[in-house]
């Protein structure tokens, strides 16, 4: 396993990290489609991980309803410090008015359930799941940095936000000396390259992490998918999951064309083939994998220490690429007006 820093923080975290969206929830119509995993399966995917070198695991209150913290709790009961935890904290955790959000209410409320479901007295990384538009970034910095000052919390991020939105976060942080957003958790992939558009030359700029989410697109890219259907099993062909992330198809079939010719060539599964780009792209601090078996952990995991050519990186950038939006375009249009020498 290779290690990456966090952003400024100095801190090491594995570039694979496990998700925890598999770790409970069997029968529920989604959850349980992604994973629905029960205690001994949890623990031994746990082990497993922590095995291989991953020290960053991330879950969410949300998860199986609380679920999945409660199964990772239990699955570090004894190997605690040999990770990185994350949790997050926004969507509806009850029925309540005031049970989701930024709220200092719900957050501190949020934090001390997550706390209590996890079985430890501090959160690694305490992160935003989602914006929050009824809720000033001055309130909830502000109670994510008591959070810290308490103990309860040793570093915060953020999921799912704009490039303006964490730039302003970093803005208030900053003018009001409270502690700032170290990791930015980002949908990415061959299929999802939005975040290159503006969200990737953030976070570099910024010293912010970059933890990837779905980076095999909802399963589009594990290569079980074709024109024709599925041909394996894929969490986006179980009856009721939701087509998500939200995908082009028709482009996508051209990517994992090009994907299943790259695997090839290295002799692995074209999974681990768009694992390593991701991990190819210098912004990306760590490569988040979900996974319902072990093989399928192994495998994504075998990602890291896979070195693409410049042929595979060529071939597949130039299949996914998009055309850069406005002012993007503009810019670099322009990009060289300043340069003395042309």
């Amino acid at each position: 396993m290779k290690y990456r820093l966090l952003g400024n923080t100095g801190v090491w975290i594995s570039e694979i990290s496990l998700g925890a969206m598999t770790f409970g929830g069997s029968g529920d119509p989604i959850y349980g489609a992604l994973g629905g995993l029960g205690r001994d399966e949890t623990d031994r995917m746990v082990a497993a991980a922590l095995d291989a070198g991953v020290n960053l695991i991330d879950t969410a209150d949300v998860y199986s309803n609380g679920e999945s913290e409660e199964l990772l709790g239990h699955a570090l009961r004894h190997r605690r410090d040999d990770v990185v935890l994350a949790t997050k904290v926004h969507s509806p955790t009850g029925p309540g008015p005031n049970d989701a959000g930024w709220s200092r209410l719900h957050v501190m409320q949020a934090l001390e359930a997550s706390l209590r479901r996890l079985g430890t007295d501090h959160i690694d990384l305490y992160q935003l799941h989602n914006f929050d538009q009824f809720t000033p970034f001055e309130e909830v910095l502000a109670a994510l940095d008591d959070a810290v000052r308490q103990g309860k919390v040793r570093y915060i991020g953020a999921a799912n936000l704009a490039a303006w939105q964490v730039s302003k976060a970093l803005g208030v942080s900053a003018a009001r000396n409270l502690n700032r957003f170290v990791s930015l958790q980002s949908y990415y992939s061959l299929v999802g390259r939005d975040a290159e558009r503006d969200l990737v030359p953030m976070v570099q700029a910024e010293g912010v992490g970059l933890f990837v989410w779905s980076p095999l697109a909802g399963g589009f890219l594990s290569g079980k998918i074709s024109r024709e259907g599925a041909t394996g099993e894929t969490r986006r062909a179980a009856p009721g999951y939701p087509d998500f992330p939200p995908i082009d198809r028709e482009r996508g079939h051209d990517v994992v064309d090009v994907l299943r010719a790259v695997a090839a060539r290295h002799d692995v599964s074209p999974a681990r083939i768009a694992i390593a780009w991701l991990l190819a792209q210098p912004a990306v601090t760590s490569v988040t994998v979900g996974a319902r078996r072990i093989d399928q952990l192994t495998d994504n995991i075998g990602a890291s220490g896979l070195v693409l050519t410049a042929q595979d990186l060529s071939e597949l950038d130039e299949v996914s690429k998009l055309p850069p939006a406005y002012p993007n375009w503009i810019q670099e249009m322009f990009a060289g007006a300043r340069r003395p020498n042309g």
